[in-house]
């Protein structure tokens, strides 16, 4: 791919998860109908594993997959449906991240949530200039980080997520001992 249609689908992915974040804060049918599918347990692991792309695609350098990456992982909550039923802890845990998310947002919440583009920025640029180790790392810290603020603001729900967080951390380190190994990175 040229360098200029890479650049250019960057900018439409870029744009595409802008709006759909800023559906997700302006409408709330959209927004409703989103949370009720990020319900389903198979978005919670998926999500996790969406970070690989945005990895290979750094490593690659390609900004269009990078951004591409980023829009599938915003989008993942809503690609499942609604499940049937909820767990208690399941739904204690999202009753939890929607009150977060709609109470009062203070300078420290904003800068908790700065962090979720902070982590993309690190693992982007790890990943581009090919310290893969370095940007292990980072997916790993990152993944447990959310484990312990789930933990932090969800009490004993917080625990709901471990399972998935627990198969994306396997999993990456997986495919870096096979990346190595195969001398694929």
């Amino acid at each position: 791919m040229s360098h200029k249609l890479d650049v250019t689908l960057a900018f439409l992915f870029a744009a595409l998860t802008l709006g759909f974040i800023l559906l997700m804060v302006f409408n709330t049918s959209f927004f409703e109908f989103s949370w009720k599918r990020h319900h389903n347990p198979l978005s919670w692991y998926i999500r996790p594993l969406m970070l690989l792309p945005l990895c290979y695609f750094a490593y690659k350098r390609s900004y269009a997959g990078m951004l591409f990456s980023i829009f599938t992982l915003a989008t993942s909550m809503m690609w499942f449906s609604e499940p049937a039923t909820d767990s208690d802890q399941a739904k204690s845990f999202l009753q939890m991240e929607i009150d977060y998310l709609s109470a009062n947002w203070s300078f420290t919440k904003i800068l908790m949530t700065m962090s979720i583009p902070i982590v993309f920025v690190l693992l982007g640029v790890t990943f581009w200039r090919r310290k893969v180790f370095w940007g292990f790392l980072v997916l790993i810290l990152s993944i447990i980080m959310k484990m312990l603020w789930s933990v932090s603001q969800g009490g004993e729900s917080g625990y709901v997520l471990f399972p998935a967080a627990i198969l994306g951390i396997l999993t990456f380190t997986v495919l870096l001992f096979l990346g190595q190994k195969k001398k694929w990175l």
